[in-house]
């Protein structure tokens, strides 16, 4: 780009480093896209649309910023663990207190719930240094969305297949952005 910023340049539309590694944007964004596609096959992406697009947000972390310290398994595991645990317990929160609140602020109980528990899983990534963005909408898909044992199953083995794939491909990956 002739040693020109990205202020000079404002109207372009390709990542000036894509010409130069086009091969390796292409298969990272596939390997992601695998990594999904095993993930739905195995999770009801209709009902559980919370919990697939944290695994979506996920992948694009890992595959775009693969070299990334937020990219690694303990953030990503860690902070899945967190939200699913914090999500549970909120989910049975809401379920054994429903009827006995009134609206809060004209909120729906599992609106609140659901904001407690994204809340409070985010606090326990920030000090556990488990933090992963995307995990924290699963908290909040757990009160909100029904789920199952399956459920968690699969978001588990969803994780950790986006990990285990990264961990193969690691010496191909490269950091996109």
């Amino acid at each position: 780009m002739n040693g020109k910023s990205n202020a000079q340049h404002p109207w372009r539309v390709l990542d000036p480093k894509f010409r130069h590694h086009a091969g390796k944007y292409v298969f990272q964004c596939v390997a992601a896209m695998v990594a999904i596609f095993l993930t739905l096959t195995l999770l009801d992406a209709v009902k559980q649309t919370v919990l697939v697009a944290a695994l979506g947000a996920s992948s694009f972390i890992v595959f775009t910023m693969p070299r990334r310290e937020r990219s690694k398994a303990r953030y990503l595991i860690g902070g899945y663990a967190v939200s699913i645990a914090v999500g549970i317990l909120f989910s049975f929160l809401n379920t054994a207190s429903t009827g006995l609140s009134p609206a809060l602020f004209g909120v729906s109980q599992s609106i609140a719930f659901a904001a407690m528990a994204t809340g409070i899983a985010m606090f326990l990534m920030v000090v556990t240094d488990t933090e992963h963005p995307p995990a924290a909408g699963l908290a909040l898909g757990f009160v909100l969305n029904e789920w199952d044992l399956l459920t968690i199953a699969v978001v588990i083995v969803g994780i950790c297949a986006i990990c285990a794939i990264k961990g193969l491909c690691r010496s191909s990956l490269m950091d996109l952005i």
